[in-house]
């Protein structure tokens, strides 16, 4: 290392503390302003808070030992011999600046809420994935016009008959998306379910019929749907165009009230 730049890399490799006391703060303020449900699961919210407070703790205490090392040096701090001499994955001083960079970028960029084109990507279901549990007893338990989407989607799930269903009264909310596979009339009504951070979160719809076409209600608009269900043959998303699965009879949402709303402010549903 250059003599020149060894007080600067000492600098950077003392301020370490300063990467942990913000990385703190960071998880505190997603914590306090509700902005943590877009990342994790409800069940982890106490544990993420204790470790901000920690990492806040820890870092205040390095901070603290490097500033009062620092007072009581005439020079800037030199680099210690061994962190010299120590052989490290990361160049000394890059690991603090990767640690510290990140957290500042967190605090500027704010999580935003998943969008149709991650639903599209991701493929959206009226199923629930295998390592979901599903209480056969669920369809009784709430009357259909209690029901939210993901509500009728284990109730499905639990029993996947679209007859049984038909001329049931429906009430859910969700936010828009086209698919490519259903005429101009019909759009699907979705919502993410995060089963533990945002990394495994999945969509889940339902097509609801429309009167008119769906242009009136843009991609990523959350709305408030009433109606009927009713049962139709409609194509699969990989029977699209007369190729791949044949179309098949399944619950459509016959819309008879839509409504548009502001993005909730828990926009997710959350595995049990």
């Amino acid at each position: 290392m250059s003599r020149r730049l060894a007080p600067l890399w000492g600098i950077l490799n003392q301020l370490d503390g300063l990467g942990i006391f913000t990385w703190g703060i960071l998880i505190l303020k997603y914590s306090f302003s509700g902005k943590l449900k877009l990342l994790i699961h409800p069940n982890y919210f106490a544990l993420v808070t204790v470790t901000g407070f920690i990492l806040l703790s820890l870092g205040g205490l390095r901070l603290f030992q490097t500033m009062r090392r620092w007072l009581r040096r005439s020079a800037p701090p030199q680099p210690d011999q061994d962190s010299v001499t120590h052989v490290t994955v990361l160049p000394l001083g890059i690991g603090t600046l990767l640690l510290l960079s990140t957290a500042i970028l967190g605090l500027l960029i704010s999580p935003s809420v998943f969008t149709s084109q991650l639903a599209i990507q991701r493929g959206i279901s009226n199923t629930l994935p295998p390592t979901q549990a599903q209480a056969e007893s669920f369809a009784s338990q709430v009357k259909p016009e209690d029901r939210t989407l993901v509500d009728w989607i284990r109730t499905i799930n639990a029993y996947p008959e679209p007859d049984v269903y038909a001329g049931q009264p429906a009430n859910v909310t969700g936010f828009v998306v086209y698919p490519d596979y259903l005429p101009d009339n019909y759009l699907l009504i979705s919502r993410f379910i995060l089963t533990c951070c945002a990394v495994d979160v999945y969509p889940v719809a339902l097509p609801v019929k429309l009167e008119g076409s769906r242009q009136q209600y843009p991609q990523d608009t959350w709305l408030e749907i009433q109606g009927e269900m009713v049962t139709e043959t409609l194509p699969t998303p990989s029977g699209n165009q007369g190729s791949g699965s044949p179309p098949k009879r399944q619950l459509v949402l016959a819309a008879k009230s839509l409504q548009t709303i502001p993005t909730p402010k828990d926009p997710y549903s959350y595995a049990d």
